[in-house]
């Protein structure tokens, strides 16, 4: 009866260490750290179908934490509409694919330091023959402006904050809304000023008149959920190291100029 009572209480003991173990025992027991991402998010995290790999500084930052915790990467397909029920249901440790630090998200997830600090905003991508069409917010939220947007991300929720008057098309695909901008197919993409610098580079039919005037500002984060302090506070120290010895500034010059 003791040997018993005395294998339940090591049995019980063993269950409630691996309850409280946290993400950086898991990840290195795993050999993976599992990272959302949408990609679909030029120039942050963005799914290159020739290679087979994800590109933009998100990627190359995801390495660098990899890297640190001596793990491989392990990718985890999420959406801008199901990022956040993803990460609260504990899909991935951490998910980067240009996230914008704002209170909703923070009410619910923890959020990393910010980085891309000055780079960011809400601004238009539009056809290069219409761009002195559009100067402020008034002359977009008009009935004629077709604005297409992605669903579940905080592009849709500028749109319907701020356009009350023009014709919102919601479009699944991020990564195509740029090309659907070029065809006429829409007027107006809400997207951020990274985004937007980064397709009038490759499409010459695009572009962006606002970029240097933009509705918004903030930075990215990288997103996880709440409850781990010690897990977080790595996140955070990878991130104030790779600022302090040049790292983030030069991928920052690289991917968001």
């Amino acid at each position: 009866m003791l040997r018993l009572k005395v294998f339940l209480i090591c049995a019980i003991l063993l269950i409630f260490n691996a309850a409280e173990a946290g993400h950086l025992e898991e990840i290195s027991a795993r050999g993976t750290i599992k990272i959302g991402t949408t990609g679909d998010y030029r120039p942050m995290s963005y799914f290159n179908t020739e290679t087979g790999e994800y590109e933009g500084i998100d990627a190359e930052l995801s390495k660098i934490i990899a890297d640190s915790l001596g793990v491989k990467i392990e990718y985890v397909p999420t959406t801008w509409k199901t990022l956040t029920a993803d990460t609260l249901a504990g899909k991935f440790d951490i998910a980067l694919c240009g996230i914008s630090r704002n209170y909703a998200r923070a009410k619910t997830l923890a959020m990393s330091d910010g980085y891309g600090v000055g780079y960011f905003g809400k601004t238009i991508l539009c056809r290069k023959k219409d761009a002195k069409k559009f100067k402020t917010l008034a002359d977009i939220d008009k009935p004629s402006v077709r604005v297409m947007i992605n669903p579940g991300g905080t592009n849709e929720i500028f749109a319907r904050t701020n356009l009350k008057n023009a014709q919102l098309i919601v479009f699944n695909e991020n990564a195509e809304i740029p090309s659907q901008i070029a065809q006429g197919n829409a007027d107006i993409m809400i997207t951020e000023t990274v985004e937007a610098l980064n397709y009038i580079k490759l499409d010459k039919n695009l572009a962006a008149p606002l970029i240097d005037k933009p509705f918004t500002k903030h930075s990215c984060g990288i997103l996880l959920q709440k409850g781990d302090q010690e897990f977080l506070n790595y996140i955070n120290f990878v991130l104030a190291e790779i600022r302090d010895d040049g790292t983030l500034g030069k991928l920052e010059q690289k991917y968001l100029r």
